[in-house]
């Protein structure tokens, strides 16, 4: 898994997004800086872009997260069962004297 998570943070909005260049962002190509409806579709769509990678990758964190809490009650787990291994020979070694 990829050790880098990047997450879009909203920059500070000037005004409102595909208004035109400078104004939200400043450009993003000549329909962006045309400003108009489709301007403003693009940068609708640029918005649900970044929001669907951002929780994809919240996704993989969480995933990345309970893999490794399952890991460690595994190993938890194991170590208890060593625990109780050695307290058997304990108490057999008391019952030989």
């Amino acid at each position: 898994m990829n050790d880098k998570i990047w997450f879009r943070t909203p920059a500070l909005q000037l005004g409102e997004l595909g208004k035109g260049a400078g104004k939200g962002g400043g450009g993003g190509g000549s329909v962006r800086e045309a400003g108009g409806a489709l301007g403003k579709k693009q940068a609708a769509e640029e918005e649900m872009y970044f929001r669907r990678k951002e929780q994809e990758q919240l996704a993989a964190l969480k995933q990345h997260h309970q893999e490794e809490i399952d890991h460690h009650k595994k190993e938890i787990s194991r170590l208890q069962s060593e625990i109780d291994r050695h307290k058997g020979k304990i108490r057999k070694l008391k019952h030989d004297d």
